[in-house]
């Protein structure tokens, strides 16, 4: 419509502002007014600046053209009230995001139990996993080993990215963790386990969220809390046989700091729901095993 418009109706565009111009482009591309109306008004704004001109003799020609200015700013006027009789404003609604918009897991809580098992490196998650594996039958999932063989896979496309962050210290983007989380879940479910362990995992907040919407809400957490001079000694002496790039002194500092900026506050929030059972690691091996199976089979039986 505007380009057999344009032509035509050249000497009534010429008549007005560049911004009426805008205005009645706009308005004839949107359907809102066609040619016709345009020449009409431009008509009938024209009639009355002249008829007051003639009436009134050169001298009050200033007034004549006040009146052209009146007759097209109601043009406009009008142009702006056929575009809001025909597009009202659209309306927002506000409040939370209703059911149907929200993401579903991709397992029931009542299917599948995931206890999420945090501490600071070193803090003898490993260790403590390997037993409740063997006495509870539970499927051991260390989001370190996970992302370690991924960066061992050949032609990941994550291999580099994972091995930079493991080497500095660094947090993996929660896309990556998360995706190799689900991946292994899924396909231990579908050979019948239902009880995960997702040892060294979630670490961050978004970690945590995104899990539960997408995978599936957890049961609980174990936080193995251990003093940070324990977990160094620990951490070196495992370095002199682990051959892992992150034990060493820089590393470990690195991730201790990590640690306590964006893990703590993944147990803060997670304590809050009553989820959280702090087992102290600054005793012997079984004392501690002690307390995590009275926990677990606690938050189990209920």
């Amino acid at each position: 419509m505007l380009r057999s418009f344009i032509p035509t109706s050249r000497s009534v565009l010429l008549r007005y502002s560049p911004v009426q111009n805008y205005v009645l482009r706009s308005s004839v591309c949107r359907g809102l007014i066609n040619a016709g109306q345009i020449q009409s008004y431009s008509q009938k704004a024209s009639a009355t600046a002249t008829s007051a001109s003639d009436s009134k003799g050169g001298n009050n020609g200033g007034k004549g053209k006040l009146l052209l200015i009146l007759g097209l700013l109601a043009l406009g006027s009008s142009v702006v009230s056929l575009s809001y009789q025909k597009n009202p404003p659209v309306a927002f609604e506000e409040g939370p995001v209703s059911d149907d918009k929200k993401k579903t897991p991709a397992f029931s809580k009542d299917d599948v139990l995931v206890v999420f098992v945090l501490g600071g490196p070193g803090a003898g998650k490993g260790t403590q996993c390997a037993k409740l594996v063997k006495d509870f039958g539970f499927v051991h999932l260390s989001a370190g080993d996970l992302l370690r063989a991924e960066q061992a896979r050949e032609g990941s496309q994550y291999g580099e990215l994972i091995k930079k962050c493991i080497k500095d210290g660094e947090i993996v983007p929660q896309e990556v963790t998360v995706a190799l989380l689900k991946n292994a879940i899924t396909s231990n479910y579908n050979s019948s386990n239902k009880k995960f362990l997702v040892d060294g995992f979630p670490r961050k907040m978004d970690q945590a969220i995104t899990f539960e919407e997408e995978i599936v809400p957890s049961t609980m957490t174990l936080f193995f809390d251990c003093p940070e001079k324990i977990m160094l000694e620990r951490l070196l002496q495992r370095g002199k046989t682990s051959g892992r790039i992150d034990d060493n002194i820089e590393s470990i500092q690195k991730r201790f700091k990590t640690f306590v900026e964006t893990s703590v506050p993944v147990v803060e929030y997670f304590e809050k729901q009553n989820k959280v059972v702090k087992v102290s690691c600054n005793q012997p091996v079984d004392e501690v095993y002690q307390h995590v199976t009275e926990a677990i089979k606690d938050k189990i039986s209920k």
